[in-house]
């Protein structure tokens, strides 16, 4: 995957670096230069001062020293240095007879003396007899210590500045790409059903189109999932009725014909399938008041939960003793914030997913009650429990454990949701001793 960070990162940081190179270049070339040329004149002024001192006679010239030709020119020098001075005819006057000849060539040249290379600069000086060559050699410490000086110097800045520039550029790309990491975290944010078009306001320009198509695509899936949910909510609105009305038949179909075994065992069976289907048309509307986008949080009142909780018991007692269940309840008061038919629901699914997987002679409990963060609700049973790999998923839509118990897996998918929707927090646990499951939700305090 390609980093537009790095590909700006790419073509900034490398003509940055190819312009420092020929700049540093620039800068070795006037900086070198000026100091090359200082070193040549300090050359052609000591072999003017030794031209000062010829004597020209009336058959040939002589030159007036303090002492012998020597190797050193100039007290302060730092480099071995070497003069000679021949006339026209090439013999040595006075200096060093090893110096290097070269006839015509350049006044400051380089050259090699005793081995090592050395600076040449000479005049030509008139005599009697002809021209007089004035020369002066010097060696090239001096001049490779101060050129390693500013090579050195260069190196120091140019590293300096290129890290500066490279910090300042990746700043520069870093705060550029500042809105495309801030539009991410908004975006990371948001809720899995959070279809609310971005604010564009303080976008950048270069942005906005990418933000207004990013906001059409969300209206387009928000149209989707509304006429999703608008015709699932329809259907099961339309199925309640007729379902009603068909299991008030059958009940009286059931009572006409209580005498007759087998047309007894046909009704009932009629009767229990009639019953899931009005059980999941149910859950289906259910699901839809439970949606986080239909949701809105004006419509919660202050409630007791265990007021709830008890009415909503009550309607399980009998099919608990059809299951020979020990059904229980601990209620005590808790107050919150809530809609009361969305946690009517919660309280519905919780209990009856408890006794659809609890065994025979099994036990369910259930609890309310007041604690520091607000209200607890809880549901124990002694069925068979969930594996803790499993946990997550239960809460999925339309996942079941148990595929030969009737269900259609929705039940926890809307406790989900209703506890979401009230900032309410769901754990599933083991039950008391490691035996069966644990459902609690934790309210938020009123």
């Amino acid at each position: 995957m390609s980093s537009i960070r790095l590909r700006l990162l790419k073509w900034l940081v490398a003509p940055i670096l190819v312009f420092n190179l020929l700049a540093a270049s620039l800068t070795y070339l006037l900086a070198w230069t000026p100091a090359q040329l200082a070193f040549d004149q300090g050359l052609l002024d000591a072999a003017a001062g030794l031209a000062a001192r010829l004597r020209p006679g009336n058959a040939s010239t002589s030159i007036e020293l303090s002492g012998a030709g020597g190797p050193v020119i100039g007290a302060a020098a730092q480099d071995p240095s070497w003069f000679v001075v021949r006339d026209a005819g090439g013999r040595v006057l006075a200096g060093e007879p090893a110096f290097p000849r070269r006839p015509g060539a350049e006044p400051v040249r380089d050259d090699r003396l005793h081995g090592q290379p050395v600076r040449v600069a000479s005049l030509m000086v008139p005599g009697p007899g002809g021209q007089v060559e004035v020369a002066v050699a010097r060696t090239l410490s001096q001049r490779q210590g101060v050129r390693a000086a500013i090579v050195r110097a260069l190196l120091l800045l140019e590293l300096l500045f290129s890290l500066a520039l490279v910090g300042l550029v990746w700043f520069s790309v870093g705060n550029g790409l500042a809105p495309l990491a801030r539009l991410r975290a908004r975006l990371d944010a948001r809720g899995s059903h959070d279809l609310a078009p971005l604010d564009d306001n303080g976008m950048p320009r270069e942005l906005a189109p990418l933000v207004s198509a990013f906001n059409a695509l969300l209206g387009r899936i928000a149209a989707g999932a509304r006429a999703q949910d608008d015709f699932r909510a329809n259907v099961a609105h339309q199925l309640r009725t007729p379902l009603a009305g068909l299991r008030l038949q059958l009940e009286w179909l059931q009572a006409r014909h209580r005498d007759d075994p087998e047309t007894g065992r046909t009704v009932d069976l009629l009767l229990r399938a009639n019953e899931r289907m009005i059980r999941q048309a149910n859950q289906l509307l259910s699901l839809e008041r439970a949606a986080p986008d239909r949701f809105e949080r004006a419509q919660l009142a202050p409630l007791d939960l265990a007021d709830i909780v008890a009415e909503a018991v009550q309607a399980f007692v009998e099919q608990a003793l059809r299951k020979d269940i020990d059904l229980g309840f601990e209620l005590a008061s808790a107050k919150l914030m809530g809609d009361r038919h969305m946690l009517r629901d919660l309280v519905d699914n919780l209990v009856d997913n408890a006794l659809r997987y609890t065994p025979a002679q099994g036990r369910v409990t259930v609890h309310c009650q007041a604690t520091p963060d607000g209200a607890l609700f809880a549901v124990e049973d002694s069925g068979p429990g969930i594996p803790p790999e499993q946990r997550a998923q239960v809460f999925q839509r339309f996942v079941r454990l148990d595929q030969h118990s009737s269900g259609s897996g929705l039940g926890l998918a809307i406790v989900r949701d209703i506890a979401d929707a009230h900032g309410a927090e769901i754990a599933l646990d083991s039950g008391p001793g490691g035996l069966g499951a644990t459902f609690s939700v934790g309210f938020p305090p009123a």
